[in-house]
């Protein structure tokens, strides 16, 4: 496993396992197979209803604690100064570990630069190694940033050849931010799969078009969470990391035109501002 240095002096897995969208049953199924498969990372969020189970899941494995990631998200409802650390808490609590690896704040609404403070806190407590944003713009991560005694160490973001993010990671080079990409193979989009240079390269090198597009996200220097419930797809996706495309081949995958899937909006939506029972789960 490659891994990168984050700023705030923390390495980070380059490949991890999503479990977005997946039912307690779900990752009790299917998590187990991706450590087996050498997975180590682990990303989930308050917002997933799922982190009793990962919690379950990774005290079964029988593996030390420390050889895992493990990243969380508050969501906006938990962001007030009055309600941060009790959340931040209360994610222990369900994940039954004595620290995080990572936590992000999951979206760009509501009270972010109270928690941001919090969070901070909870880096200097000792429950909380490395914190991040989630879904966050230029504008309102500066927000952040003039607030912030401890630097992002992370921008979870869509990514993928569609979207490279590029615009985002020159706003952010100086602060040298760690770029984590959801929808990192476009969503399922079977055109991004089916662009010419992805088959040719596939061809070239031996390999299918996702793990194509998974080694250019490495050399972006993009951490990826394909998502796969398949024990095959899960060993391909972790399989990239024996060759390299040239610069040329970069540039070309670089020159694809540009498109996001989805447009964060500026206002919170309504989904956002509703009132959830973390603690309401399996």
């Amino acid at each position: 496993m490659i891994t990168f240095n984050m700023n705030d002096g923390h390495v980070i897995p380059s490949v991890g396992y999503g479990v977005y969208l997946m039912s307690p049953a779900e990752v009790e199924a299917h998590l187990p197979e991706a450590i087996e498969a050498g997975y180590r990372h682990i990303d989930t969020a308050n917002a997933y209803f799922n982190e009793k189970a990962v919690g379950r899941v990774v005290r079964r494995s029988g593996i030390d604690r420390g050889e895992f990631f493990i990243t969380s998200k508050l969501f906006p409802q938990d962001y007030g100064a009055e309600d941060c650390g009790k959340a931040i808490d209360a994610t222990l609590r369900r994940l039954d570990t004595d620290y995080l690896d990572l936590l992000l704040l999951h979206q760009p609404y509501g009270r972010y630069t109270e928690a941001w403070q919090v969070m901070e806190e909870a880096v200097a407590a000792g429950k909380v190694r490395s914190i991040g944003l989630s879904n966050f713009n230029q504008a309102k991560t500066q927000e952040v940033l003039d607030v912030a005694s401890v630097t992002p160490a992370v921008l979870q973001v869509e990514i993928h050849p569609y979207w490279n993010q590029h615009g985002m990671k020159a706003f952010l080079k100086d602060r040298n931010v760690t770029f984590e990409a959801w929808y990192p193979l476009g969503h399922g989009d079977a055109k991004l799969l089916a662009e010419p240079v992805f088959a040719r390269l596939a061809e070239k090198y031996g390999r299918t078009p996702a793990q194509i597009i998974l080694r250019w996200h490495l050399q972006e220097g993009n951490v990826v969470f394909p998502k796969t419930l398949n024990p095959v797809h899960m060993a391909e996706n972790i399989d990239i990391f024996d060759f390299s495309l040239t610069d040329d081949e970069m540039a070309e995958i670089n020159a694809l035109p540009q498109r996001a899937y989805y447009d964060v909006p500026e206002e919170a939506p309504a989904f956002v501002l509703q009132h959830n029972d973390w603690d309401a789960q399996e």
